[in-house]
């Protein structure tokens, strides 16, 4: 079993966690996410208002998530971009960068978790659901692409 470390993402972090994402994305999810299109400079704005980690495997970079605050709320964090590289699924990696997200939003003193989920995608809302995350229904996902469907949007609370 690879040795896994998680760490927290910086800024000159960003064009690495780009390139993660797109990597993530190819072949995973449909082409017109946004997510094919990330760049260095739209991670670099979203760590400094949010934050990020990284995942290792024996060394090499595996995987990554982002959050960021809600505009309204910065008690609430709003999930993005998580992903896992093709080589490495299927083995409960996503859960390791899951966790850790929830660990820094309880730490953080974070009231409510969101995510979305894409539609094409409804296998994941069983994953989230497995992390107390419950559909919301009436929520937004406020980084939702305008050019697909609304995605899922799910919440869990941490207080």
């Amino acid at each position: 079993m690879p040795d896994l470390t998680i760490r927290e993402a910086g800024q000159t972090d960003a064009a690495l966690i780009a390139d993660l994402t797109r990597q993530c994305w190819a072949n995973k999810v449909a082409s017109s996410s946004s997510g094919h299109r990330e760049n260095a400079e739209q991670v670099e704005t979203e760590l400094a208002h949010g934050g990020g980690f990284i995942m290792y495997l024996d060394d090499v970079p595996a995987g990554s998530v982002r959050w960021l605050p809600v505009d309204m709320d910065a008690s609430i964090w709003e999930m993005r971009r998580m992903g896992v590289l093709p080589a490495f699924r299927g083995q409960g990696y996503s859960e390791h960068l899951l966790e850790a997200v929830i660990l820094a939003a309880q730490t953080a003193g974070i009231e409510e978790l969101r995510l979305g989920v894409r539609i094409d995608q409804p296998r994941l809302l069983d994953l989230y659901a497995a992390y107390e995350f419950e559909l919301a229904p009436e929520l937004d996902y406020a980084h939702a692409n305008p050019a697909e469907p609304k995605p899922y949007v799910m919440r869990r609370f941490l207080r």
